[in-house]
C-alpha cells in the first residue's frame, strides 16, 4: 500500500501523538506543545490558525506537517512543525508533506513560507532538509534556546 497524505481527522490523534514521542530530538515540553496545537486544530479546524497534514500507509500514521497564517502579515505562513517517525525517515514522505503544506499555503494565497529550527547537531539534518527543498537561512538569535542552542529561520518565497 502506498503513502496516503491527507489532512488530519480526530481518529489521526494517537498517531500523531505517538509519532512525536518517538522523535528523540523533541524534548517532552516540546511535544507537549505540538500537541496542543493538534488539539486546537481537532477542536476548531483551520479556524484555529493552524492546517494539519498526515501521511498514512497501512493504516499507520508515518509523518505531519503543521502550518499557519503569521499573524498580522498578508501573504507570510509559518511551518510550526513536522515530523517522520525514523523508520521512515529518507523515504520521500517529509518531502511529499512539505510539498502538500506549500500546495496548499499557495492556493490559500501565501506567497512566503517560514519555518524555525534548532542549530545544535542534532538538527544537521532537518536542516539539509529545508535547504534541500529551497528554504535559506536568514536569521539566526544566539544562545536563543539555551547557552549553545541558536534559533535559526530559514525562508522561501512561494
Amino acid at each position: 500500500m502506498s503513502v496516503v497524505i491527507r489532512f488530519m481527522e480526530h481518529r489521526d490523534k494517537n498517531g500523531v501523538a505517538g509519532l512525536l514521542g518517538e522523535i528523540s530530538q523533541f524534548r517532552p515540553f516540546e511535544t507537549a506543545v505540538a500537541e496542543e496545537l493538534v488539539e486546537d486544530y481537532l477542536a476548531s479546524g483551520t479556524g484555529s490558525g493552524y492546517h494539519i497534514v498526515v501521511a498514512e500507509e497501512d493504516g499507520n500514521i508515518t509523518g505531519y506537517i503543521c502550518y499557519g497564517p503569521t499573524p498580522l502579515t498578508e501573504s507570510t505562513w509559518d511551518i510550526y512543525w513536522e515530523a517522520v517517525i525514523p523508520a521512515c525517515q529518507g523515504s520521500g514522505i517529509g518531502s511529499a508533506l512539505i510539498n502538500e503544506a506549500e500546495d496548499n499555503i499557495r492556493s490559500l494565497g501565501g506567497k512566503l513560507a517560514l519555518i524555525e529550527t534548532s542549530s545544535t547537531p542534532e538538527y544537521e539534518k532537518t536542516r539539509r532538509f529545508y535547504c534541500h527543498h529551497g528554504y535559506q537561512e536568514i536569521s539566526r538569535i544566539p544562545d536563543f534556546y539555551a547557552p549553545g542552542d541558536d534559533r535559526l529561520i530559514y525562508y522561501k518565497k512561494l
